[in-house]
């Protein structure tokens, strides 16, 4: 549903009108998530609402709404000042993008050579000083858009424990769902896609390793952009491994995900992966409400359904509207489950990469903080009662044991068969079944912060996150408060036509509601 500019004007008349009042009332919550980044810039254009109208919006709504979410790690100090500096260049005619004046947050594992921190959760980073910024927030400042400050995370990108809790970091503690404050926001970008469910941004930036897109998108009924690895860089992002780490927008809806996807995809010249798909992503978007039609797209039910009946009547609406925007539906596109099949390669790799990639991370990122793997152990050690009083660090002792050699031919079959088996598991079924995608549950309904998800659900992740490839998730309906979502998922570089898809979706579906911070579900 498109925002009219009339309505628009008239919120925006009102003390920082768009994003007004308390969570408690939800109809302004409603409108919020109606207005498209499109619909902002006519309205900045008509000069009825101004950038920093909008950004001091957004702070407010922070203020108001953060200390019971924990989703905001910090605001940005210059926000103002950038949406100032876009607002006079909107009245010389000089707007650099679709992103020009639109205030957006960062994941707080996001460089930025500013004075902001970069600690991914961990309060040993609080010294850190990035030199520069990180190629994506290069890019976001470059096309106009106001950053905003950056989002709690699970500490480490929850790479830290087996037992990490979503959510937590020793910087910001827990963040919390806002459909439902006792259930899980997952992770690990928990904090940027509660902040775009509650309307603390226009849009925020997370990261993949596996799930962290996703997974917390889908617990907030917002849509997760999962790109192909290298589509968007990842110099300046705190790392896990560059053999999966892939950062992307989480948005209200797929116009805005899009537009965002379309500014922060790039060639970096320091990430050889993003100079190989910097031809994949259309600079200009034309999102098409009839992309399904007569497409074929296999339904992936096995290890999903038959668990949560009412999901299960989730994903039945989701077919059925499939079918109605024209698509030929095949069932039995199910996706193999590869966590057993590639776990004897998968962690000694990942183990790897993370020594690898986060002491050279460490070693050439400046200020006052632990430089290897080793003194971060010995400062957590140090520091138990505020880094380790839920969960130990057990991820970061196995990794530090590892061999950091990436030029070791043991290390090299690991990731090989890995990498492998998982492209296998999508393209065998893509090309056997002559699909466009594949269609599944992105997750069952949040589980409560103080337990893991069911165990009969397997991952709808792994597959394309050891792949390589993209997994989009889009909002599809709720059992009873708590969001539900499905994934649109292909092969390498079918970022933009997955993005149609769910496009297409989304705009027959309208499933998104918002947040209306229950105490409980």
């Amino acid at each position: 549903m498109r925002t009219s500019l009339k309505r628009l004007s008239v919120a925006a008349l009102t003390a920082a009108g768009l994003l007004l009042p308390a969570a408690a009332d939800a109809s302004p919550s409603r409108f919020l998530d109606q207005t498209t980044i499109p619909d902002l810039q006519r309205a900045m254009d008509h000069r009825q609402l101004t950038s920093e109208q909008l950004t001091r919006g957004y702070l407010r709504r922070i203020e108001e709404l953060n200390p019971e979410l924990h989703a905001v790690v910090q605001t940005n100090p210059d926000a103002l000042s950038a949406a100032k500096e876009s607002d006079t260049r909107r009245r010389t005619r000089s707007s650099r993008s679709a992103l020009e004046g639109i205030p957006v947050l960062l994941k707080e594992n996001t460089d930025t050579a500013d004075r902001q921190t970069t600690t991914a959760g961990s309060t040993a980073m609080l010294g850190s000083r990035p030199a520069k910024d990180a190629f994506l927030v290069q890019r976001l400042r470059a096309a106009g858009a106001v950053v905003l400050g950056k989002a709690n995370l699970s500490e480490w990108s929850n790479f830290r424990s087996g037992g990490q809790i979503p959510g937590w970091s020793g910087i910001a503690g827990q963040t919390r769902n806002p459909y439902a404050l006792d259930r899980s926001p997952c992770g690990s970008s928990s904090g940027s896609a509660v902040a775009a469910a509650a309307g603390l941004a226009t849009v925020a930036i997370g990261t993949e390793t596996d799930g962290s897109i996703v997974c917390p998108a889908a617990s907030t009924s917002t849509v997760g952009v999962k790109t192909s690895l290298g589509v968007v860089s990842r110099t300046g992002v705190v790392p896990i491994t560059a053999q999966h780490d892939t950062p992307g927008p989480i948005a209200r809806n797929v116009t805005d995900a899009a537009l965002t996807l379309s500014v922060l995809a790039g060639a970096d010249p320091a990430d050889p992966a993003s100079v190989a798909a910097a031809s994949t992503i259309p600079k200009d978007f034309r999102l098409d409400r009839d992309a399904l039609r007569g497409k074929r797209i296999g339904i992936w039910r096995k290890g999903h359904t038959g668990i949560d009946q009412q999901a299960d009547r989730i994903f039945e609406s989701t077919v059925h509207t499939l079918r109605s925007l024209g698509a030929t539906v095949v069932d039995g596109a199910d996706v193999e489950d590869i966590s057993w099949s590639v776990k004897p390669d998968l962690l000694p790799a990942l183990l790897t990469e993370f020594k690898h990639d986060l002491n050279a991370y460490l070693a050439a990122t400046p200020g006052n903080h632990p430089r290897n793997l080793s003194e971060l152990i010995a400062y957590n050690d140090q520091h138990r009662d505020v880094e380790m009083p839920l969960f130990d660090q057990s991820l970061l002792i196995d990794s530090n044991k590892a061999d950091s050699n990436l030029n070791d031919q043991a290390y090299r079959r690991h990731r090989a068969t890995a990498t492998g088996i998982a492209q296998r598991s999508i393209d065998d079924v893509l090309a056997s079944k002559g699909l466009d995608a594949i269609v599944t549950l992105s997750d069952l309904p949040a589980s409560p912060l103080d337990r893991p998800g069911d165990p009969r659900f397997l991952s709808s992740t792994r597959n394309t996150s050891v792949a390589g490839y993209p997994n989009i998730t889009v909002p599809a309906g709720f059992v009873g408060p708590l969001p539900v979502g499905i994934s649109f998922l292909g092969t390498k570089y079918h970022d933009a036509q997955l993005l149609n898809f769910a496009y297409a979706y989304e705009q027959a579906s309208h499933a998104r509601q918002a947040p209306r911070y229950l105490p409980a579900a």
